[in-house]
């Protein structure tokens, strides 16, 4: 599987199918504009691709923390449901922890819902430990 880098906000139009699948509260919507804003925040976009789409994602950012030291933080990680299974999204971890261990990182760490059964076991098969609770406030209600 080649997985690929996107590197311009006007070729993401091929990533919005896997990425309104896990976010869809953004459907319909153009990603461009958003993605050059997180692009600026340091955020990078991975995708595997089969006939012009990707077929899976992920999204990542760099931070440093006093709790976990230089970390790749996982904001997004998805395949389309009838790609689910053949091994996409373990090929993008697995470039995600050699691009942690290449850039000299601590650790390596993603959030996850609590009833995305499937992923957790890919997760803890990859060495993820489960370490926190993840708790939000929603400051536009």
């Amino acid at each position: 599987m080649e997985i690929k880098k996107l590197l311009v906000a006007d070729e993401i139009e091929k990533c919005s199918e896997v990425i309104f699948e896990l976010r869809p509260h953004l459907s319909g919507q153009d990603l461009a504009p958003l993605f050059e804003i997180m692009r600026t925040e340091g955020f990078h976009l991975i995708y595997i691709e089969e006939a012009g789409r990707a077929i899976a994602f992920a999204g990542y950012r760099y931070l440093s923390m006093f709790y976990s030291g230089k970390t790749l933080y996982i904001d997004d990680l998805a395949t389309l449901p009838a790609y689910r299974g053949k091994g996409c999204a373990s090929a993008l971890l697995d470039f995600l922890i050699e691009e942690a261990r290449l850039k000299n990182c601590d650790t390596i760490s993603l959030d996850s819902g609590h009833q995305r059964f499937s992923a957790h076991r890919l997760y803890l098969n990859k060495g993820f430990e489960i370490k926190a609770h993840h708790f939000e406030r929603n400051l536009s209600k």
